[in-house]
C-alpha cells in the first residue's frame, strides 16, 4: 500500500466522511453521543478537541451544552471546513495544525476531548502531548478519548513494524505524518496517560466485541 500524508488523506475523504463514520464504524452511532455525555454541562465550558475532524462528537455535545466555548485542532484543513459549514453559529474556534506542535496553554481548559484521531502514533509522541495537555487542564478536568485499540501486545508491534517497513520501501521521512494506522493496547495507553499525570484512569465503555473504547483521565 501507497501511504498518504495525512491530511491529504483526509482531504481526500471529506466527502462522505460523516456517514461512513456513522455507519460502517463499530459502535459509531452511539459513541460519538455517549462521548459527548460525559463532557461537562455548564454554560460557558471550556473544551479542547484534539482532532476534531468534521465535529461529529461536537455535534452531539453542543445539544447538550449549547453555551460551550470549543477549541477544535485538526491538521486537515477541509475537514475544518466541513465542520464550520455545520457549526459556524456557535462558539467555536478551530485551529488548523498539529495538536504536538500547538501551545495549548495552563489551566486553559475544563474538559478535553479526542474520538478516532490518536491510534496513529507511538507512546513517546503521545506521553509529551499528554503531558502538555494535563497541564492545559484544570484541576480536576477531565480526558475524554474515544478509539480503538489494539487487541494483543503482539498486534501493537506488529502495526508499528509494518509502518516502519513501508516508510523505509518508500523512502518517506519520520517528520512528516502519514496516515496508519497504529494503535496501542488499552493497557498501554492508560499507562501512557498516567505517565503523563492524569492520576485516575478509566474504561467507561466498550461495545461488544470490538476494539472501541472510551477513556475518562483525570
Amino acid at each position: 500500500m501507497k501511504l498518504e500524508k495525512m491530511d491529504d488523506f483526509f482531504a481526500a475523504r471529506v466527502d462522505g466522511y460523516d456517514e461512513h463514520m456513522r455507519t460502517n464504524i463499530e459502535g459509531g452511532s452511539r459513541f460519538y453521543a455517549y462521548t459527548a455525555s460525559l463532557l461537562p454541562r455548564a454554560a460557558g465550558s471550556r473544551v479542547l478537541d484534539l482532532g476534531c475532524g468534521t465535529g461529529l462528537e461536537l455535534e452531539e455535545y453542543f445539544r447538550l451544552c449549547p453555551d460551550a466555548a470549543v477549541t477544535g485542532i485538526d491538521l486537515s484543513d477541509a475537514m475544518l471546513q466541513a465542520l464550520k459549514a455545520k457549526l459556524g453559529n456557535r462558539n467555536i474556534r478551530l485551529i488548523n495544525a498539529s495538536y504536538f506542535d500547538e501551545p495549548l496553554g495552563e489551566k486553559t481548559f475544563d474538559a478535553a476531548v479526542s474520538v478516532e484521531s490518536l491510534h496513529h502514533f507511538p507512546a513517546e509522541q503521545k506521553e509529551r502531548l499528554y503531558t502538555k495537555l494535563h497541564a492545559a487542564l484544570e484541576e480536576n478536568g477531565c480526558f475524554v478519548l474515544t478509539d480503538y485499540f489494539a487487541e494483543s501486545e503482539d498486534l501493537e508491534k506488529e502495526y508499528f513494524r509494518n509502518l516502519a517497513h513501508l516508510k523505509q520501501e518508500q523512502s518517506l521521512p519520520d517528520d512528516v505524518f502519514f496516515h496508519y494506522d497504529t494503535p496501542l493496547t488499552v493497557e498501554h495507553e492508560m499507562d501512557v496517560l498516567r505517565k503523563a499525570g492524569f492520576r485516575d484512569v478509566r474504561i467507561m465503555q466498550q461495545w461488544g466485541e470490538s476494539t472501541y473504547t472510551v477513556l475518562a483521565a483525570v
